[in-house]
């Protein structure tokens, strides 16, 4: 087992990776709980025990479920049951559970602990790891939420051969962003060779553990992502509005992928880096056979208010971009560069 921390001070949380590390979730669960609210998805095939009263409370499947009557309908059932603010959230599953569940714990009773047991590349990357939570709006993606830190996350790598071939994938977009925000192990690990379309258990360890270094790292330095853990944005503000647009059929991963393609491109027309680089990141994208141009190639006018929108959106349209330094947050990027870059993006 290989233990990373997210060093917050009397909230810092182990981030536990390596086989058969969900039969720990009891060691996890403080002493003075009671009842232990499992929420997880019917599709998700692992089951977990956590030494207490539990009872499971599924969501439904897909980003459309990711919303406020989702997470009043959790409150209201967890309020028939009995929980109470001794007891613990358990969330197991990818993105949209951990989301929904943190988000869901962190308003009940004004806060209940929550533990995650990651089952999707993704969240086992990024999404479980850090305390964001959140829910959707008809007009974006996550624009409602809070920060809550889980009192610890579980990922099994093994539980990752369950998933779909296309949901494993779509957890490769979260990790070939990393490529572009470490100099160091990240990059000293080759791109990845699939073989039938995922990754050997020694390269995928390896991979899980160091980008779980980097997203701890991030959070411990900025935990509400006032200034350098925006980076790990790289590539979602593109992503976002996609996913929105197409009513979120594009898996968020697959809309990172397409993100950072564009990323690239609009840094490349910024002059921040030059054709080289952009190849740099197409390598990576297709060495983990993943998407670079959006389905159906939406016109750019559909797509700028949703960019407008997007949570980032401090001061006029905000772009984490590639440059001569690394990546940085770049506020203020003009309308016409954005749709120039996109139109050379998709021809």
């Amino acid at each position: 087992m290989r233990t990373v921390t997210v060093d917050l001070g009397d909230r810092s949380y182990p981030v536990e990776i390596g086989p058969g590390v969900v039969s720990r979730l009891a060691d996890h669960v403080p002493d003075t709980a009671r009842k232990v609210a499992i929420v997880s998805q019917e599709s998700i095939p692992v089951e977990v025990e956590s030494g207490r009263e539990q009872r499971v409370f599924t969501i439904g499947q897909g980003e459309q479920f990711k919303t406020m009557e989702t997470v009043q309908g959790l409150c209201r059932e967890w309020a028939q049951w009995g929980l109470n603010r001794n007891d613990v959230v358990v969330g197991v599953g990818g993105g949209i559970v951990t989301d929904v569940a943190g988000y869901a714990a962190s308003i009940y009773h004004r806060g209940l602990p929550v533990i995650h047991v990651a089952t999707s590349l993704l969240g086992q990357i990024d999404a479980a790891i850090g305390g964001k939570t959140g829910v959707n709006l008809p007009e974006g993606k996550n624009l409602v939420g809070t920060y809550w830190q889980p009192a610890a996350v579980l990922c099994d790598p093994g539980v990752l051969s369950t998933l779909p071939a296309r949901h494993y994938r779509a957890g490769l977009g979260e990790l070939a962003k990393y490529h572009f925000l470490d100099d160091g192990e990240m990059n000293a690990l080759s791109v990845a060779e699939l073989h039938d379309g995922r990754l050997d258990a020694e390269a995928l360890a390896d991979r899980i553990e160091a980008s779980v270094q980097l997203k701890a790292n991030a959070v411990m330095g900025d935990e509400r992502e006032g200034g350098s853990r925006a980076l790990l944005n790289y590539g979602h503000t593109l992503g976002h509005a996609l996913e929105t647009l197409g009513d979120h059929e594009l898996l968020h991963g697959e809309g990172v992928a397409i993100g950072i393609a564009y990323a690239a491109e609009v840094a490349l027309e910024m002059g921040r880096i030059d054709a080289d680089r952009v190849a740099q990141h197409r390598a990576v994208l297709a060495g983990y056979d993943l998407p670079m141009l959006p389905p159906g190639s939406p016109r750019f006018d559909d797509i700028a208010p949703l960019l407008a929108r997007d949570k980032k959106a401090l001061d006029g349209i905000t772009f984490i971009l590639d440059g001569p330094h690394g990546c940085e947050v770049v506020t203020g990027v003009d309308l016409d560069i954005l749709a120039t870059s996109y139109e050379r993006f998709i021809t």
